[in-house]
């Protein structure tokens, strides 16, 4: 830890614990220092100051200014690098993931974090379920591309029926397709174990500027619904003509 480390904890916004450490510059650290003089534990550190003070003070910096203004342009900026640094070639899950990440990112900046949900182990297990079960389908399906090639007819299935006589390629094709129904599923059981006590909502809906999205959609051909539901599409419907190439 630096010498000018400041540690956080505290229960931030719905009683969420936040913990954090963060270096800071000389002037910062001393000041801190200056405001705990003197307090108890419970006193407010800032208690000569309220957002009232602050904005009039951010105001005469620069005219419409505010800590939300200040917080909505730190949120924006990093989802917009993020995506831009970040995305790659590939299908739309891979591109939703990136998305995910980023936004997960700017959730972390704002402090924007929840408890586990009581349905997500559940949710978790029908993931690990699923992709068992379709890794059993490929092992079964190797065994048939196996015989196929032989020219042998497949085994009966788990109920002791004839299974229908398949090319070597209809079942490698079938092979293909299976491999990429588990690799969605094992992408979206990460996501949802890094994204567990994080809402990404909040700051979706109040402090990213729509366009970064929208623009961001057109350029790498992901369709606007994944990202945003039903009652964003409509909050947001100034948003969606933006030019593609559209940099916050």
């Amino acid at each position: 830890m630096g010498a000018n480390t400041l540690r956080f904890d505290f229960l931030g916004k719905d009683s969420i614990k936040y913990e954090n450490q963060v270096e800071v510059e000389a002037a910062v650290y001393k000041a801190i220092g200056q405001f705990q003089a003197g307090k108890k534990e419970d006193d407010d550190l800032f208690d000569e100051l309220d957002t009232s003070k602050l904005n009039a003070h951010l105001k005469g910096l620069m005219p419409g200014l505010t800590a939300k203004v200040f917080r909505t342009y730190n949120a924006s900026i990093t989802l917009d690098e993020m995506l831009h640094n970040d995305t790659k070639e590939g299908d739309v899950t891979h591109k939703i993931v990136t998305y995910q990440k980023a936004n997960k990112q700017v959730a972390i900046i704002c402090n924007h974090q929840r408890s586990v949900s009581k349905s997500h182990q559940a949710q978790v297990e029908r993931l690990e379920a699923k992709t068992e079960e379709l890794k059993a389908l490929v092992d079964e399906l190797q065994k048939d591309l196996d015989r196929a090639k032989k020219g042998k007819p497949p085994l009966k299935d788990s109920d002791g029926k004839r299974k229908k006589n398949l090319t070597p390629e209809m079942l490698e094709k079938k092979i293909a397709q299976t491999n990429a129904k588990i690799q969605k599923l094992e992408l979206d059981k990460d996501t949802k174990e890094q994204l567990k006590t994080v809402a990404l909502g909040t700051s979706k809906i109040n402090y990213l500027d729509p366009r970064i999205s929208v623009a961001w959609c057109k350029r790498h051909e992901v369709p606007i619904e994944k990202i945003f539901n039903k009652s964003l599409l409509a909050k947001f419907a100034w948003a969606m003509d933006v030019d593609p190439s559209f940099r916050f």
